[in-house]
C-alpha cells in the first residue's frame, strides 16, 4: 500500500501568513491517514514572519521551531515530519528538499541567491528545487515566472490555489518536461486540515529520511498522487491574464508564449 506525504505546509512560528503552530497540524494528518508531512515554512525573502536583521545563527533557529515543535509531537504520536522551506523571488515561489538545519547554519549567503545559483547549490548538496503553482495568479503576483531549467520538479496540484486552471496548466507543463509532479497542501491552519481539503504526494516505500523524497523527485518516481477529482484536468484554454517570462538555464528570458513553448 502507497504511503502518503504532506509536501506543502507552513506554521506561524516562521510563516507570516500560517494560523497554527507546527503540533498543531499532527493529529489532523494522522486522522487523514498520512503517514508524513514536510514543513516547508516561508524563507527570509518570503512572507516569513523572522526579522531578517538578526544575526544569521539567530534567524536559523528561529526559523526551525515550527518544524521542530511539528517533529517533536509527530515522534510522540507516530507522524513523521521531515524539513524544507519555500523560496521567493519576484512572485515565483520554490520548494527546498533535502537539506537541514546544519547546512543552513553554514551557507548565510544562501538567503540571497539568484535562481541559477539556489538550483546549483541545491542540487551539489543533494538537494532538490520544485516550483511552487507555476500558474498561479494573486493580487500579488505580477507576473507568471516559469524557470524549467532550474527545478527538478513541478507542483501540479496545489490545494491553495483559487481555480483549478492553474493546477491544469501545471500538469501539462509538467509532463511537457518530463519534469517530477507533485502536489502539497499549501496548508496554513490545522483547521484546514480535513477530507478533501489537503493534497499530497504517494511513495510505494516509505520515506526513512527527506531524502529519499528528495531521490523521488530527481528520479521522476513518485507512486502517485492525492488531489481533488478533476482538479489537474486541462481543457486546452491557457487563460494567463498575467504576462508570462521562461527563463533558461542562465535565468535569462527565452520566452513569453507559454502556448508556444509547451507545443499547444
Amino acid at each position: 500500500m502507497p504511503y502518503l506525504y504532506e509536501t506543502h505546509l507552513h506554521t506561524s512560528q516562521a510563516s507570516v501568513c500560517a494560523s497554527s503552530r507546527g503540533r498543531e497540524y499532527i493529529r489532523r494528518y494522522l486522522d487523514l491517514g498520512y503517514t508524513g508531512i514536510i514543513v516547508t515554512d516561508h524563507f527570509f525573502r518570503g512572507n516569513s514572519s523572522i526579522d531578517r536583521r538578526l544575526p544569521w545563527r539567530e534567524k536559523v533557529e528561529l526559523f526551525c521551531r515550527g518544524y521542530e515543535d511539528a517533529r517533536e509531537e509527530g515522534e510522540k504520536r507516530g507522524l513523521d515530519v521531515f524539513f524544507g522551506w519555500e523560496e521567493s523571488f519576484a512572485g515565483d515561489d520554490y520548494l527546498v528538499y533535502g537539506l537541514d538545519k546544519k547546512w543552513l547554519l553554514e551557507h548565510p549567503d544562501s538567503e540571497n541567491w539568484t535562481r541559477k545559483e539556489q538550483f546549483q547549490e541545491v542540487s551539489a548538496a543533494g538537494g532538490c528545487v520544485v516550483q511552487a503553482h507555476p500558474f498561479r495568479q494573486h493580487y500579488y503576483i505580477r507576473r507568471i515566472i516559469l524557470a524549467p531549467c532550474l527545478v527538478h520538479g513541478v507542483e501540479v496540484a496545489n490545494a491553495g490555489n483559487g481555480e483549478a486552471a492553474y493546477d491544469g496548466l501545471a500538469w501539462v507543463y509538467a509532463k511537457k518536461l518530463k519534469l517530477a509532479a507533485t502536489a502539497g497542501s499549501d496548508i496554513h491552519s490545522a483547521a484546514d486540515v480535513r477530507q478533501g481539503g489537503t493534497f499530497g504526494v504517494y511513495l510505494d516505500k516509505k520515506l526513512n529520511s527527506v531524502n529519499d523524497y528528495v531521490l523521488a523527485i530527481r528520479n521522476n518516481a513518485l507512486a502517485g498522487l492525492e488531489f481533488s477529482p478533476g482538479r489537474c484536468d486541462f481543457f486546452g484554454d491557457i487563460r494567463t491574464s498575467l504576462p508570462v517570462d521562461i527563463r533558461g538555464a542562465e535565468s535569462q528570458i527565452i520566452g513569453h508564449d507559454i502556448k508556444s513553448f509547451l507545443g499547444l
